[in-house]
C-alpha cells in the first residue's frame, strides 16, 4: 500500500529551511553582525545549504538528518534570543520559530513512511515466522 505524501508538510520544511538560510545570511552579514561589517558567523548557513537539494526533493534520509541538525539552530536562537539586546534578539527568536517550523513539518512528512516501514516489517516477520512453522511440521 503506497504511502500518502503530506505535500503541505513537505512545502513547509523547505519553505522554512529558505528563509533559516536567508535569516542567516543577513543576520550575519548586515543585519545585526557580531562585529561591523558582518561576521564569520554567516558561515553557518552553509550545512543548511547542503541539506536544502535534498529537503526541496522531499527526500527521506535528508529530511531527517536536517531534523536533528535544526537543533543546533534552535539551540543558537534561545540563547542569542534570550542573551542578546534589541534586533539580534528578535533575530534569535525569528529563528526558533523557523526551526519549530521545520522540525514539525518534517516530521509530519516522515511520519507516515516511518509507520507504513513499522507495519511492512511486522508483516514480514509475521510471514518469516509462519514460513519456518509450516517447514517445521
Amino acid at each position: 500500500m503506497p504511502v500518502p505524501k503530506n505535500r503541505a508538510a513537505a512545502f513547509g520544511a523547505t519553505a522554512a529551511l529558505l528563509a533559516l538560510i536567508v535569516l542567516s545570511v543577513a543576520w550575519e552579514w548586515w543585519l545585526a553582525p557580531l562585529r561591523p561589517g558582518g561576521s564569520a558567523l554567516v558561515l553557518k548557513a552553509v550545512p543548511l545549504l547542503l541539506a536544502l537539494p535534498g529537503v526541496w526533493r522531499h527526500r527521506l534520509y535528508t529530511l531527517q538528518w536536517a531534523s536533528m541538525l535544526i537543533l543546533l539552530y534552535f539551540a543558537e536562537g534561545i540563547v542569542r534570543g534570550w542573551s542578546d539586546r534589541g534586533l539580534s534578539a528578535r533575530l534569535g527568536w525569528l529563528e526558533t520559530a523557523l526551526t519549530v517550523v521545520f522540525f514539525v513539518c518534517t516530521l509530519a512528512y516522515v511520519a507516515p513512511f516511518k509507520r507504513a516501514a513499522k507495519r511492512a516489517a511486522k508483516e514480514n516477520a509475521k510471514q518469516n515466522a509462519e514460513h519456518v512453522e509450516g517447514r517445521a511440521r
